[in-house]
């Protein structure tokens, strides 16, 4: 019997994404003369548009850590003329697919740890289903304004937090050492190998119910709030800590996008492109983590949700339509 590797699945996955897109082309078409009544491009430059954008927001979601829902539904909702349920269920998607795709390569590597990550994101993935049904509930406007608050408190807290590369744990506390959290993972920039452990374990645990419900209320993944969690509150390495949210999301991600799609809010013409392009752009930055100094990833980032944090929210409020 032949053996399931890796590289057959993802053929198999490459393949379904290549016959899916052909065959909802004349779909697609419908939907983009539906959502976008009033425009004269032709209904193909909207999805080569997401495309394009999504494998750029992937490259620096995954250095980041911020996971690409963080910045897609801003980036989309914000300057894309779809509606925001729509925005907000393909974000989903597209966060749990830049995690995915990355996903193999930062376990490989020793940048993300699943016995880290697997408690935080069974709270997580419990509170992300009340948040999706709670977004789903609420005006758009309402929405959309949150989002815009949200987005430029995202910017507000990487502004003044000092994330430290290598935080200092003295020892770990009771739970994370009967959960046997630590490991070893060697820094490509310097070749250090570095020893880690956490703490504040109880506390993390409860904040992860808090960053599931933003999750599945905006769409966003809340990878902006799992890094500064498990580097600043529990004491991971940041790129321990940046490697394993994009875990987290994975799991996360796939619990709320669950309901989104059981209430029509998730469009094929958004989703296809947008995942499509994030996985090729999160395979580089899964790449870039290992060379890239935080520094500057750091600088991108917070440009772009300030820019599209004020756009959100200028929309929200009727002032920038």
């Amino acid at each position: 019997m032949p053996r399931l590797t890796l590289a057959s699945l993802r053929s198999v996955l490459k393949a379904c994404v290549v016959l899916g897109w052909f065959f909802m082309l004349p779909d697609l078409a419908h939907a983009a003369g539906s959502v976008v009544p009033a425009s004269t491009l032709p209904w193909w430059f909207w999805p080569l548009a997401l495309f394009v954008t999504c494998f750029f927001i992937g490259i620096v979601a995954v250095p980041a850590g911020i996971g690409g829902g963080t910045l897609f539904v801003p980036i989309i909702g914000g300057f894309f003329p779809f509606h925001l349920d729509f925005v907000r269920g393909a974000g989903l998607l597209v966060a749990l697919a830049s995690a995915l795709a990355a996903g193999p390569f930062l376990l490989r590597g020793g940048l993300a740890s699943l016995r880290l990550a697997l408690p935080l994101a069974l709270l997580a993935c419990m509170s992300s289903i009340a948040g999706a049904l709670l977004g789903l509930a609420l005006p758009a406007a309402a929405i959309q304004t949150a989002l815009g608050v949200i987005v430029l408190g995202i910017v507000a807290l990487m502004l003044v937090s000092k994330k430290s590369e290598f935080p200092h744990v003295p020892q770990p506390d009771r739970l994370s050492a009967a959960l046997g959290i630590h490991g070893v993972f060697i820094d490509g920039a310097s070749g250090r190998s570095i020893d880690w452990q956490v703490h504040r374990t109880p506390m993390g645990l409860v904040l992860f119910l808090a960053i599931g419900v933003m999750a599945g209320m905006f769409g966003i993944g809340a990878g902006w709030a799992n890094v500064p969690a498990l580097n600043l509150l529990m004491g991971a390495p940041l790129k321990v800590s940046a490697g394993t949210s994009g875990l987290v999301l994975s799991l996360v991600d796939s619990s709320a996008a669950w309901v989104y799609l059981n209430r029509g809010a998730v469009l094929p013409m958004i989703a296809v492109p947008s995942v499509v392009g994030m996985m090729l752009g999160a395979r580089l930055g899964a790449r870039l983590l290992h060379v890239l100094k935080a520094s500057i990833i750091r600088r991108m980032v917070i440009a772009l949700l300030l820019f599209a944090g004020i756009r959100a929210l200028l929309k929200g409020l009727g002032i920038w339509a």
